[in-house]
């Protein structure tokens, strides 16, 4: 499945940055991405909202500089959040 195929988001694995800074959101991102690595899920949703696009550009440049990141974007339903697509492995 691609990411643009993606309909419904509320069965994904979900991270909330409302109330962090550039940095802390940074970390918390790393953090997510990786447990979910571990767990085996592929797809995952991060929430930073709207606002005034700081923590959708940090959450951008994070998912961007990351291998195990193999696409993201805003979701077209809701562009204060996006849905990541994560390496699979077995």
């Amino acid at each position: 499945m691609k990411l643009s195929d993606v309909i419904f988001i509320n069965s994904f694995p979900t991270l909330d940055l409302h109330g962090y800074d550039r940095d802390s959101a940074r970390v918390k991102i790393l953090e997510f991405i990786s447990d979910n690595i571990v767990m085996g899920n592929e797809f995952i949703t991060i929430i930073h909202g709207v606002g005034s696009g700081t923590l959708r550009r940090e959450v951008d440049e994070t998912l961007r500089k990351n291998r195990n990141v193999v696409e993201h974007q805003i979701f077209r339903a809701n562009n204060g959040c996006t849905i990541v697509r994560l390496v699979k492995f077995k």
